[in-house]
């Protein structure tokens, strides 16, 4: 799995200048982003806070494990 340029705290902060009024386009030549990767973020992640994100990172990995371990049989 590919590893994000971004950290989670790095899209939070993205995500919760874009809810504070910041121009959304403003947005993606400060941080060197695509309109894609900004709206793909705000579907997945939109509305949580670090410690949800940190579960949803978690459950994600889990899950990836579990699928491993499934097809390795």
């Amino acid at each position: 799995m590919k590893k994000s340029r971004y950290s989670d705290s790095q899209i939070l902060a993205i995500l919760n200048q874009a809810e504070a009024g910041t121009q959304v386009p403003a947005l993606y030549r400060e941080h060197g982003m695509s309109s894609a990767t900004f709206y793909k973020w705000r579907a997945k992640y939109g509305g949580m806070d670090a410690s949800l994100m940190a579960r949803l990172k978690q459950l994600e990995t889990e899950n990836q494990r579990l699928k491993k371990m499934y097809a390795g049989d």
